[in-house]
């Protein structure tokens, strides 16, 4: 974004019948237990009543940590507040939102990070090689762990896997990294 913050988007169109079970808690719930098997524990998410922290190797090194979660319409809210990956100066910015919207084509499960200022960028200016270092290392393995994701709990819900095809969509003004 122009504050040089990050905006990601990653969502899948579910059958519509699958609408009743499905919850923005149980969204986040199975993503926390993904982040655990799909890291093979180096990555284990810490819950606790101030918050949810991503340690590393369950140390107390949090890579990123958010505030207790908070249930707003048909999402589940994670706001940043701090985490070895987040610019210091930026520590209270920042949210992750799991998402469960009714649409014409079914239900849009969707999984949105924002606000978010990456420690590796270093400032609202990153140089060009932040960036391209954000965009191979950061953003890539989000990516990839955010789309496997969707993937994974389409084949858990529905008992079929769903043919993955990433289409990227413009959706806010800013810069691709």
């Amino acid at each position: 974004m122009e504050d040089s913050s990050v905006f990601s988007i990653q969502w899948s169109v579910f059958p519509a019948p699958l609408a009743a079970r499905l919850t923005p808690e149980m969204l986040l719930n199975r993503y926390l237990v993904y982040i655990r098997r799909c890291t093979a524990n180096i990555i284990l998410p810490h819950c606790s009543a101030s918050g949810i922290q991503f340690r590393l190797f369950g140390s107390r090194w949090s890579l990123i940590s958010f505030q207790a979660p908070t249930v707003e319409q048909q999402a589940v809210v994670l706001r940043i507040c701090g985490g070895m990956l987040v610019q210091p100066g930026h520590c209270d910015r920042g949210e992750m939102r799991f998402g469960i919207k009714e649409e014409p084509a079914g239900i849009r499960v969707s999984l949105e990070l924002s606000g978010y200022c990456p420690l590796i960028l270093g400032s609202s200016s990153p140089s060009t090689f932040r960036c391209l270092l954000y965009h191979l290392s950061q953003a890539a393995i989000h990516r990839l762990v955010t789309v496997r994701f969707l993937a994974l709990f389409y084949r858990e819900l529905t008992g079929s896997a769903a043919r993955v095809r990433v289409v990227d969509v413009k959706v806010r003004d800013g810069r691709p990294v």
